[in-house]
């Protein structure tokens, strides 16, 4: 039996392990990089382990540290997450041979599914569906998609729809392969328009049995990495149910597995399906088979991992949709954000890291108010999951819990989530892989009226604070003035706010229906044409945050006397984040219009564009492939009137 676990993996992941494990009477182990130190993950463990390491993004990739330190913290199983090893059959191996328990499939399956084109052939042996792979050298027909052999999440892969843009879109695929997954290999398939991502959740024990426990809908997709996942299918009946549950049976026994895995499928228009990939680990969209089915996979993996042998697979009921918060910028091509996060709330949560006792709302975060979101690892937040007895009640609780979350500090897809959540397609089930490339979503929840109203509350809740803060006179209204004088004036730069407290309460230019109810520093009530509104307000040092039923906003303080320092010219172009510039398409001197591509930065193991701000000259150029940039450094500076400074 297992007595204490190590989880050779970080943020909710490990979390989410660990809560099963505190369930089970199991002692756990954590690791933890230097930046990570203070992340919750490292401080609710039993014991935990600072892995060395210069590169924190190697750190947990580090297979003779993490062995060590299972054996330092006296460990006696290795637990891989779903992430950096989960899929490494040598590090399973390495596990196994230092006497450790692996809980996770046989090192054999893993290296079978480890390259996707060798598990494509193996699965067609299998009488599984597969699509073709043709070699990127010898395709003709468009549009393809280029894919990493070695890995998944959306890295090393790029839809091509003309011969012209074949070689640079394998190049960078290769680029981007090479530094996820450390092989460049890369293959093609043909682009099904309009085809659902759906993938089967399986588990084997060692004695024969396998289950299957329904598919999962996974086709809301950024980037080719999931952001919006639900159980069951809304385009599943029963009949295709048994189908695709037939085909991953047969996938997961053709490579002799045991453990939980994943066994995905591209679903057609027509009722048609094709296999993709099995994923040899549990993934990140366990959380809605495990509410349907109410099991612990983790409890089961573990129980696998010991030897025991499983019953009959339990029965499905109601249904849960799960939403990925991302520390990332939608409008900005997804471009991840990093920094502190002084406030993290999700309202409503009935339960975290488990199945909720009745229909309600489940939590698995890695973060937490006041923790600090790095550089240097995926940015996802948090999983949101709703579970309710049917689609619609799944649907709608999940909307009100997003879209009532406090977030601050950072920026995140939280509003797009929302937005695609109340989109009568998605309540319809009218959804692909290409949903949100119809459906961006990328506009903020409150519009221009509700970003006028919160900066108005914004500038009262400043001056309540104002107030309480005086010296003396705390009960007159900041501003006051006996005679009619200048109105209060708060300059953000998405609004301006004009006003003045008079004896029949608040004047506010632009807002002549608005009066004031009550205001304190993080409270404000105001009533616009007798509907009564409360604003939540956080003022931080470069930012104000404000919530109301109207849609969050972030607020930007105007400073009266702005540091020169601190001014860009127009026209240049800063890194977003720190990375590293993996390729430069022009020089100095060369015209470029706008949106064009100047450079590839790579950070968070992928590949971002920075795209020139207008049309104009590149004046200055100061990246050159192979430097590494820190947040904020100058990368080149494009002048639209072609003049050279």
């Amino acid at each position: 039996m297992i007595s204490r676990l190590l989880v050779a993996n970080r943020g909710e992941i490990a979390r989410r392990v660990f809560r099963t494990c505190r369930d089970l009477g199991i002692s756990t182990v954590a690791v933890f990089s230097d930046p990570d130190a203070s992340l919750p993950h490292a401080g609710e463990a039993d014991l935990a382990v600072r892995l060395p390491g210069a590169a924190p993004a190697e750190t947990y990739l580090d297979q003779e540290a993490i062995v060590a330190a299972a054996k330092a913290s006296g460990a006696d199983a290795v637990h891989p997450g779903y992430g950096f090893l989960s899929e490494n059959a040598a590090f399973a191996e390495a596990v196994i041979a230092a006497g450790l328990t692996w809980v996770g499939p046989p090192p054999a399956a893993i290296a079978a599914m480890g390259s996707k084109i060798a598990a494509k052939r193996l699965m067609r042996d299998a009488g599984v569906p597969v699509l073709p792979e043709p070699d990127p050298a010898t395709v003709t027909e468009f549009p393809v998609l280029v894919k990493a052999s070695a890995g998944g999440g959306g890295r090393g892969m790029r839809i091509v729809r003309t011969a012209e843009e074949l070689p640079g879109a394998v190049e960078s695929a290769q680029r981007e392969a090479a530094s996820a997954f450390g092989d460049p290999t890369v293959f093609c398939e043909p682009l099904l328009t309009g085809a659902r991502h759906i993938e089967v959740q399986v588990l084997a024990d060692s004695h024969g049995t396998v289950w299957t426990l329904g598919e999962r809908e996974c086709s809301i997709q950024r980037r080719h990495q999931k952001v919006i996942e639900e159980a069951p299918s809304p385009a599943v009946d029963a009949a295709l149910r048994e189908r695709l549950s037939e085909a991953a049976a047969a996938a997961a026994r053709a490579i002799g597995y045991t453990g939980a895995g994943t066994v995905e499928f591209m679903l057609t228009p027509d009722g048609g399906f094709f296999f993709l990939e099995v994923n040899t680990r549990l993934q990140v969209e366990h959380p809605v088979t495990e509410c349907v089915y109410g099991v612990d996979l983790v409890a089961l993996q573990l129980e696998v991992a010991e030897g025991g042998a499983l019953g009959d697979p339990p029965r499905p009921r109601g249904h849960a949709i799960e939403a990925r918060l991302y520390a990332e910028d939608p409008s900005e091509g997804y471009r991840p954000h990093s920094g502190p996060l002084p406030a993290f709330e999700i309202p409503g949560v009935d339960a975290e890291f488990a199945v909720p006792p009745a229909h309600g709302l489940r939590l698995d975060a890695g973060v937490v108010s006041g923790s600090v979101v790095s550089t240097h690892y995926d940015p996802m937040l948090a999983k949101v999951i709703a579970y309710g007895p049917s689609r619609a009640a799944a649907i709608r609780r999940l909307t009100a819990a997003l879209a009532g979350a406090r977030i601050h500090g950072l920026v995140t897809n939280r509003d797009q989530l929302v937005a695609t959540l109340r989109h009568d397609a998605f309540r319809a089930g009218d959804t692909d892989t290409g949903f949100l490339d119809r459906h961006p979503a990328t506009a903020p929840l409150a519009d221009e009226e509700a970003v006028r109203l919160s900066a108005l509350a914004a500038a009262l809740a400043r001056a309540a604070a104002s107030r309480l803060a005086a010296p003396v006179l705390r009960d007159l209204p900041a501003g006051w003035r006996n005679v009619p004088s200048q109105p209060q004036r708060t300059v953000f730069e998405e609004a301006e706010v004009a006003y003045r407290l008079t004896r029949d309460g608040l004047a506010a230019e632009g807002h002549p229906d608005v009066a004031l109810v009550s205001a304190e520093p993080d409270t404000v009530v105001l009533d616009r044409g007798g509907v009564r509104l409360r604003f939540g307000v956080a003022w931080y040092d470069r930012a104000v945050h404000v919530e109301s039923v109207l849609g969050p906003v972030t607020l930007t303080p105007v400073e009266r006397l702005p540091d020169p320092a601190e001014q860009v010219a127009p026209g240049t172009l800063l890194a977003p984040m720190p990375g590293s510039v993996v390729r430069v398409a022009v020089r100095e001197g060369d015209t470029v219009e706008r949106g064009q591509p100047v450079l590839w930065l790579e950070a968070m193991k992928m590949e971002h564009q920075i795209l020139a701000p207008a049309a104009g000259v590149v004046t200055a150029l100061h990246a050159e492939v192979g430097r590494q940039v820190e947040t904020g450094a100058v990368l080149a500076v494009v002048t639209t009137d072609a003049r050279r400074p």
